[in-house]
C-alpha cells in the first residue's frame, strides 16, 4: 500500500510547488489578446532595437526632388516634405518612444513606489503628508502637468522623460500603497512582528515582495500612455529640441499641413503609435487576469 500512496502524493506536491509566477505564466499563454499585445511589443521593440540594420535610408537623408511621393517600391511608405524616407524615420522613431516610454515608466515606478512605501508601511503623520501631496498631484490633468514641467525645464527627451514619469508617480504610489495597507493585518506580518522584526525588515522582506504584482501590471499598463503622452507632448511642439529628430508626435506635427496632399505622412506614424499602445494594453490586461487570484481554476 505503500507504493500507491507516494504516486499520488507526488502530483500534489508537484502542483502545489510551482508558485505564483509559473502558474501566472501558463494562464498569460491561454490568453490569446495577451499574446497578440506581445507579438505587437516584440514588432515593436524588435524594430526599434535593429532599426541601423534594417531601415532602407537614413532617417535624415533626403532630397527636394523626392519629396511627398507616395507610397511605391522604392520607398514603401512614401517621403515626406524634405524627400526623407517614411518607413525609415517611422523605424527610427520607434527608438525614441521605446527609450523614452520605458526610461519614464521605470522613473515612475521608483519614485512612486518608494512615496507608496514609506505612506503605507510607515502610516501615521508620513502618509498624512505624503497622500496629500499625491492628492494635489492627481488634481492636475496628466497632459497638463507634463506641458508644465517641460516648458519649466525646457525642450529635451530626458526633461520629456521625467515629465511623463511624474505624470505617473501619484498612480504608482496609490496602488502601492493600497496594497500595503490590504498586507498590514495579516497573519504572517503580525507573526513577524510579535517575533520581534523590525517595521522596516517588515516592510521589506514580507510586505513589498507581496504587493508588487498590482504595481507590474500597472506599470505595464502605463508604458502605453506612456508612449501616447511622449508623442502627445511631441506633436503640441514640446518634443526634442532637433526638429529633424524622428519622433512619432513630431512627424505628425509636420505632417498636418499636408493631410490633404500626404496622408501617409499621418498614417503610418500614427499607425505606429496605435500598434505599441494596443499592445502594452493587451498585455497589461492579460497579466492583470492572470495574476488575480480570484480566477485561478
Amino acid at each position: 500500500m505503500a507504493a500507491p500512496a507516494i504516486r499520488v502524493g507526488r502530483p500534489v506536491e508537484a502542483r502545489a510547488s510551482r508558485g505564483l509566477w509559473s502558474d501566472a505564466f501558463r494562464r498569460l499563454l491561454r490568453n490569446r489578446p495577451a499574446l497578440v499585445g506581445v507579438l505587437f511589443i516584440a514588432l515593436f521593440v524588435v524594430t526599434a532595437l535593429i532599426a541601423p540594420l534594417i531601415a532602407p535610408y537614413a532617417p535624415l537623408a533626403g532630397t527636394l526632388a523626392d519629396r511627398l511621393q507616395p507610397p511605391n517600391t522604392a520607398h514603401l511608405m512614401g517621403t515626406d516634405l524634405q524627400g526623407r524616407d517614411e518607413l525609415s524615420r517611422v523605424m527610427y522613431g520607434a527608438r525614441v518612444s521605446l527609450v523614452a516610454g520605458v526610461a519614464s515608466v521605470v522613473m515612475g515606478v521608483f519614485i512612486g513606489g518608494l512615496i507608496g512605501a514609506l505612506a503605507g508601511g510607515l502610516g501615521g503623520k508620513v502618509d498624512s503628508v505624503l497622500m496629500r501631496v499625491v492628492d494635489v498631484m492627481l488634481a492636475i490633468p496628466g497632459i497638463l502637468l507634463a506641458i508644465g514641467i517641460v516648458a519649466w525645464l525646457d525642450r529635451g527627451l530626458p526633461q520629456i522623460m521625467f515629465a511623463v514619469a511624474m505624470v505617473n508617480v501619484p498612480i504608482f504610489a496609490r496602488i502601492l500603497r493600497g496594497s500595503l495597507l490590504s498586507l498590514r493585518e495579516s497573519d504572517y506580518v503580525i507573526a513577524s512582528r510579535s517575533l520581534g522584526a523590525s517595521g522596516f525588515r517588515v516592510l521589506v522582506r514580507h510586505m513589498l515582495p507581496n504587493s508588487l504584482t498590482p504595481l507590474i501590471v500597472a506599470a505595464t499598463l502605463a508604458l502605453a500612455t506612456a508612449i501616447i503622452d511622449v508623442a502627445g507632448l511631441g506633436f503640441l511642439g514640446l518634443g526634442p529640441p532637433d526638429p529633424r529628430t524622428p519622433e512619432w508626435g513630431t512627424m505628425l506635427t509636420d505632417s498636418t499641413k499636408f493631410l490633404r496632399q500626404a496622408p501617409w505622412l499621418i498614417i503610418f506614424p500614427g499607425l505606429a503609435i496605435v500598434v505599441s499602445a494596443v499592445g502594452f494594453n493587451l498585455l497589461g490586461d492579460g497579466l492583470r487576469e492572470s495574476l488575480d487570484p480570484r480566477l485561478k481554476q
